[in-house]
């Protein structure tokens, strides 16, 4: 290859390489100690780059590079359709990301009258017992909240004890699952409620060994945050119970949000386990495009840069896109919003 045509791939990489050197104090979010979950089957990492399709990608890749743990990314221009893979057809353990699904799950069941958003469950706090003593962790009753509260926290500040009511409230991970197939979406398997999973965490080492258990594709929570966005599988108002929470996320500030242009709308979910973060949602920019990402991370030294690869590569996903946007418009297409419009 030309050096000249090497020194234009690799100069902007560097650009975005820039910000991992972040101290840890501004990288901690406060999701803390959340979600930390491993599981059984024994896999070797595959040493996996797909062949670039675009320039982006090949950015993208090389800012995934697996030297120092997996890292999966997916990304989708709702606008266009374009679509990004970089091991993103690989399992990663859910973490926090699952609580996307679990609020899809209880929605459906509100828009058809089965639920409701009123209805008082109780939180449910664990209680200490041994890693992998039984096969779920102890729980106790405590605040009631409505299942409104209930949602807006699990997304908002991550709260796994109201995570887990609202599992209870549905009678299992089950319905989550069942939700996810008849949406389409296969790569996807909830397993344990979220106090066993934070209970048993350190079972495994998520750089080394894949479990199918709790644990997804990027693609396929690409396709989850798409279909929800775009108004498929639940009413308006479910729709955007879930998407104004995302929009309210205080978590991950250091992640996705950490490296946008202003005026750039993000609306996430961060996902935190013991060397492992993730972080998926949707960009919207000022002209109204709207992409699809989900970011998952294992290994690298510190949580600074975990947090640091995830804002790098959401960063690149942006520029990469609305270059391409820029560029249908100088040749005449025009922009194009997330509801097809000019």
């Amino acid at each position: 290859m030309d050096k000249s045509v090497i020194g234009r791939i690799l100069a902007p990489l560097a650009l975005l390489l820039s910000p991992l050197a972040a101290t840890s104090a501004q990288a901690q979010d406060i999701e803390g100690a959340f979600d930390r979950a491993f599981g059984t089957e024994v896999r070797e990492p595959r040493d996996f780059t797909p062949a670039p399709s675009s320039q982006l990608e090949m950015v993208i890749s090389q800012l995934a590079e697996g030297s120092q743990g997996r890292i999966g990314v997916a990304a989708i221009d709702l606008s266009t359709g374009q679509q990004i893979s970089v091991n993103g057809d690989m399992r990663f353990p859910l973490a926090s990301t699952s609580k996307i699904a679990i609020a899809a799950a209880y929605l459906e069941g509100v828009d058809q009258g089965r639920w409701s958003l009123t209805a008082e469950y109780p939180l449910l706090w664990p209680v200490r017992s041994e890693p992998l003593s039984t096969r779920a962790a102890p729980v106790r009753a405590g605040e009631y909240m409505p299942a409104h509260e209930l949602i807006d926290i699990m997304i908002t500040r991550s709260s796994n004890p109201a995570t887990d009511a609202l599992l209870a409230a549905m009678g299992g991970v089950e319905p989550v699952n069942d939700w996810m197939r008849r949406a389409g979406i296969t790569e996807f398997s909830l397993d344990r409620d979220i106090a066993t999973l934070v209970r048993d965490n350190r079972e495994f080492d998520a750089r080394t060994y894949i479990d199918p258990r709790d644990s997804a594709t990027p693609e396929a929570m690409v396709q989850l945050l798409a279909g929800l966005y775009q108004g498929r599988w639940l009413s308006a108002q479910s729709r955007n119970i879930i998407i104004d929470a995302m929009e309210r996320c205080r978590t991950g500030r250091s992640r996705i949000p950490a490296r946008m242009p202003e005026g750039v709308t993000v609306a996430h979910k961060t996902g935190t386990l013991h060397r492992v973060a993730s972080d998926i949602g949707i960009l919207t920019g000022p002209d109204g495009r709207s992409i699809a990402v989900a970011i998952y991370v294992t290994g690298q030294p510190s949580p600074a840069e975990r947090n640091g690869r995830i804002a790098s590569i959401a960063r690149a996903l942006y520029d990469g896109y609305a270059r391409e946007a820029a560029r249908n418009y100088a040749s005449g297409g025009g922009y194009t919003t997330a509801n097809g419009g000019r």
